[in-house]
This record gives C-alpha cells, structure tokens and sequence, in this order.
C-alpha cells in the first residue's frame, strides 16, 4: 500500500544554487509527490538562470514541471504572495547554500528564494533547511548556530562530506528530507541531527 502521508500539504520547495546537490534533490521531490505532497517549485536567480556542469537550466525546469503542475517561482514579486495569502503549509530549501543561510540569519531577502522564506515564517509556518555548503564549519558556523536556535526552522540531519580535504564543509543527508519535513509538521526536530562524516 503507497503511503500518502503529505496528502493535501502544499510544500514550497526552494533550490539554491548548491549546482552540484540538485542531481540529489529531484529524487525527494519525487517522494513528496508519491506521497500526495502539492510540490511548488520556487528557484534562486543562479538556479533559475546559470547553466553548469552538474545541469542544464532549461533541462531542470523540464524535470520540475514533469514533478509539479504548479508554475515555477522565480521572481520577488512572484514568491511575495506566499505571506499574504499563506500559499503553503511547508517550505523547504533543498538545498541551502552557505549565501542562503547567511542572508537568512541576517534578515537579508535579495532573490526570490529568500523571499519565499520569509514570506511563508511569517505565518509561523515551518521551514526545513537541507544544508550544503563548505563554509559551514567556518566563517558561516555562527549563521548556522543563529538558524539552529530560531523558531519554525528545522534541518534535515547533516554531516561532513569530506572531512580531510574540505573540514569546513556540511551536506544534509538528503535521504532524510522527507521524514524531516514529516516532523518539522508536527512542530518537531528529527534527530540525530549530527550525522558522522559520510
């Protein structure tokens, strides 16, 4: 029997621009569809407009629409509504690049992705960020430790992905975002939340 755990959830999915995660990413939209998830894509600019060795733009957007009948989000103005008319009952940033935690524990919304973000707490509504940065452990740790401590933000578990040659880099374990978002609903964090290098 498919489980339909996310029947009726509207989830606002925002990809940043962690080019060399999205390959991860479209497998867990996937998920969240079979499991009856509304899925809303909404991109960063470098998403929405740089090609790059991991994929092509034009070739993404194809993916998502294929996943999602909703149009895909890529403006301010686009993303803004989302607060008002409380658009969605999850947004999760899959994945979150160092810029993004950043700009997000600094109050700063400068791309459609941000927007999305601050648009949907406003509704004390839960965000769950999958991590994917290599400055994680460093200039960026005290960005990471401000989210760690805010309401309605929860992470996907994560861990360092190559301790010896990039120690201050964290990626989410991707595996694990629908089951974070599962409990992220309920108002809890999935634990552990410190995974060991893998």
């Amino acid at each position: 029997m498919q489980k339909a755990r996310f029947r009726g959830i509207k989830i606002g999915v925002v990809m940043t621009g962690s080019h060399c995660t999205i390959g991860e990413v479209i497998p867990q939209l996937k998920r969240f569809k079979e499991e009856g998830a509304e899925i809303y894509p909404i991109l960063s600019y470098t998403v929405d407009e740089v090609d790059n060795r991991f994929y092509r733009v034009e070739d993404l957007k194809k993916q998502l629409r294929e996943i999602s009948d909703k149009p895909i989000i890529n403006s301010i103005v686009a993303a803004e509504p989302i607060g008002p008319h409380k658009l969605l009952d999850l947004v999760v940033v899959l994945p979150a690049t160092g810029n993004t935690i950043a700009k997000m524990a600094n109050g700063i919304v400068d791309t459609p992705a941000l927007m999305a973000i601050k648009a949907h707490l406003r509704n004390q509504r839960p965000v769950v960020i999958a991590i994917s940065t290599n400055d994680a452990l460093g200039i960026n740790a005290r960005n990471l430790g401000s989210l760690l401590n805010m309401k309605n933000i929860f992470f996907v578990p994560f861990g360092q992905d190559n301790p010896l040659e990039k120690a201050n880099s964290l990626v989410a374990d991707m595996e694990q975002v629908v089951d974070a978002a599962l409990y992220a609903l309920q108002g809890k964090q999935i634990q552990p939340i410190l995974l060991g290098a893998y």
